[in-house]
């Protein structure tokens, strides 16, 4: 691709890394199914490859490609997203460090922080991501070296202020961090809004299709890049070649599964808003939501994640989520077929007697793409 061309985010998803294979024409990059290469002499690698931990040439199309389309200058893809962030954190921080955390996020994040890293000697402290005061108050000068984001933040789908946040976590000689994952690269591009790195579970709308574990990095700063890079490899934690062709081949669709996402979400929202037994909508598109200024702003529509309460408690939530038909009871979400889970009992039970403990009448949904009719007929029969 022209370098000096500035093209659109879908030309970048399909065509950014993915160059016609220089021996056959191929049009999607080969998975190199190798773990060491031949060497032109002792010392000498053809074209950088020695091992296939270090470099792989299917992740670096990937790598590549996921660099094109969040705007950074480099990317690096791991076997999952907490694999993603454990390498970051150990590539910019030490022990005695300190770092920001939200008090609304991904219980998987939080069980890292707050039990392996915290092992290491990283100390956190949860902060509301949509108060920037609390955030900066939160700060321990000369100790913070990353303030963490979520937005919007997982469960809850509240909206954190990236450019605002940026500003206090520079201000304090930090890095703001944002997990992109609900948003996408699609979405939502925090490196253009000051952040310094970029996460993603690309298991989630990256792959699109509940086929693959893996997790991202992405940066725009080069001596940030290079220590990331050293970590990625001395650690190791590194995507594979077939995982990392499937979120390749995920990335090409990106732009029109997002679309459809969020057009199906929107109209799930608008049922929900309307059915007697729930008590509260979380989406960040409704006028009333408190970040929906914000994430008009920041964010080009609003995703398919929906949370809601209802009026029965916890012991109609369970039921609703096993009612559920073409909504499946699972974990995970961003693929193309639309999900249902109990965020308490299920990927959030790590919070439980925590500050980040969500409430046990919260049901998530990750709204698929499928004819909305049969979507808004199953939750009709589940809230029944």
């Amino acid at each position: 691709m022209n370098k000096e061309h500035h093209y659109g985010f879908e030309t970048l998803a399909i065509h950014a890394g993915n160059e016609p294979d220089p021996t056959t024409g191929a049009v999607v990059p080969p998975i190199y199914a190798t773990s060491t290469y031949k060497q032109d002499g002792v010392g000498g690698l053809r074209n950088g490859y020695e091992y296939s931990r270090s470099a792989n040439p299917t992740r670096t199309a990937l790598e590549e490609c996921l660099a094109a389309i969040e705007s950074g200058t480099r990317g690096f893809a791991f076997a999952s997203g907490l694999a993603a962030e454990d390498t970051l954190i150990r590539s910019v921080c030490a022990p005695g460090d300190h770092v920001v955390f939200p008090d609304d996020a991904y219980g998987g994040t939080f069980r890292l922080f707050s039990r392996v890293l915290s092992n290491w000697g990283v100390e956190m402290t949860p902060a509301a991501v949509t108060h920037p005061e609390a955030i900066r108050a939160a700060i321990q000068p000369g100790k913070t070296k990353v303030v963490w984001l979520e937005t919007p933040t997982n469960p809850l789908l509240n909206v954190a202020d990236i450019a605002i946040v940026a500003q206090i976590a520079h201000d304090a000689g930090a890095l703001l961090v944002v997990d992109n994952t609900f948003a996408s690269a699609y979405l939502q591009q925090p490196l253009e809004l000051g952040a310094d790195v970029v996460v993603h579970s690309t298991t989630k709308y990256m792959g699109g299709h509940s086929d693959v574990v893996g997790g991202a990095l992405i940066v725009r700063d080069a001596e940030l890049a290079d220590k990331i890079a050293f970590h990625q490899n001395a650690i190791g934690a590194v995507a594979g070649p077939f995982d990392s062709w499937l979120v390749l081949r995920g990335i090409k669709t990106l732009g029109v599964r997002m679309d459809r996402h969020s057009d199906n979400a929107e109209r799930v929202v608008e049922f929900l808003q309307r059915h007697q037994s729930v008590s509260q909508v979380l989406y960040p598109g409704l006028d009333g939501h408190p970040g929906h200024e914000t994430a008009a702003k920041q964010m080009k529509r609003f995703g398919g994640i929906v949370s809601f309460r209802v009026t029965g408690g916890e012991a109609q939530a369970l039921d609703i989520c096993n009612k559920a038909e073409v909504f499946t009871l699972g974990e995970s979400l961003g693929g193309v077929e639309s999900l249902i889970e109990h965020p308490g009992k299920m990927t959030h039970a790590s919070v439980a007697g925590t500050p980040l403990e969500v409430p046990a009448d919260l049901i998530r949904l990750s709204v698929g793409i499928e004819t909305i009719d049969d979507l808004l007929l199953d939750l009709e029969r589940a809230l029944s």
